[in-house]
């Protein structure tokens, strides 16, 4: 067998090619962020109250989205005139019934599906993404009563930063150019 041996410096320029993109730079931190724990903290009702303050528009990236009371709020936004559109992981939806998302998309919310990735593990929401009054919520926390009631789970809202909530929606935007429309 023979053995082939690769000068260190190949080695050293091999390893510094860049394997993806850049990085975005850093953000200037604006606005407040407020930090929540379920199970003590209620986070089911600090987005269900971010969801009702939406003026403009809702992005939902979700892994999953079975709570009735989050998918009551955006289906009351969208009832306002509030443009409300939702992704959800297509696994996660064939695994567990779709009552909320065939609810929403019945209620006329534009429902996608991600179906690009083993796991699309985004848990998200922006609103009003081009106001100055933008929010972004995120975290671990699965839209889903379990993660209120039995899971440890996190949830960070950030208010009142536009710039932050703009690059979460054009990230919410590229994964929905690649997600094929709900249909039930």
């Amino acid at each position: 067998m023979r053995v082939m041996r690769v000068p260190v410096f190949l080695l050293v320029a091999l390893l510094a090619l860049p394997c993806g993109a850049e990085p975005a730079p850093p953000l200037k931190a604006e606005g407040t962020l407020q930090a929540a724990f379920s199970p003590q903290d209620d986070i089911e009702s600090l987005i269900v109250a971010a969801i009702d303050e939406a003026r403009q528009q809702v992005l939902v990236q979700a892994y999953l989205l079975t709570s009735k009371k989050i998918a009551a709020a955006l289906i009351r936004t969208q009832r306002r005139g509030i443009e409300v559109k939702v992704l959800v992981d297509a696994r996660q939806l064939e695994k567990t019934t779709d009552g909320r998302i065939s609810e929403m998309a019945a209620a006329g919310i534009s429902v996608w599906l991600e179906t690009a990735y083993q796991n699309a593990h985004n848990k998200l929401i922006v609103i009003d993404a081009k106001s100055a009054h933008a929010t972004v919520i995120t975290g671990s926390y699965n839209f889903t009563w379990t993660a209120q009631h039995k899971n440890a789970e996190n949830v960070l809202i950030a208010r009142d930063n536009p710039a932050l909530a703009a690059r979460y929606a054009a990230n919410w935007e590229r994964h929905r150019q690649d997600a094929s429309p709900y249909r039930k």
